[in-house]
């Protein structure tokens, strides 16, 4: 099994950037689907990003434009690059893996079955 551990959370101004990375351990990323998730207190986790095992990537309507998803399979880890934040973007953000998921559903939380624990990230 992977084991997933994110970083690079923080607090930042509006319009500012953030760099969050998902360092994997345990297997290769290569071989997964991972993707980008967030949730506010009292409200569903929601998929922001994701990238198949062959690099192709999705975004959420929310974040197309902004935000930019990618990994380093030598390094074995997964980024999101967070730019031009609004206050709506705070939140505890998730990185997540899985063998195989099709591709209309690679931002669909169900489809995940490998977390990591969260960074939270607040924009204001």
């Amino acid at each position: 099994h992977v084991q997933l551990v994110e970083s690079g959370g923080g607090s930042v101004q509006v319009g500012g950037s953030l760099r969050l990375s998902c360092v994997a351990s345990g297997d290769t990323i290569s071989r997964y689907c991972m993707g980008w998730f967030r949730q506010v207190p009292d409200k569903a986790r929601e998929g922001v990003a994701a990238i198949d095992s062959d690099g192709a990537t999705v975004y959420a309507d929310s974040v197309k434009g902004r935000f930019t998803i990618s990994k380093d399979n030598d390094k074995n880890t997964l980024y999101l690059q967070m730019d031009s934040l609004k206050p709506e973007d705070t939140a505890m953000y998730f990185c997540a893996a899985a063998r195989l998921i099709y591709s209309q559903f690679l931002l669909h939380i169900n489809e995940y079955n490998f977390w990591g624990q969260g960074t939270q990230v607040t924009v204001s």
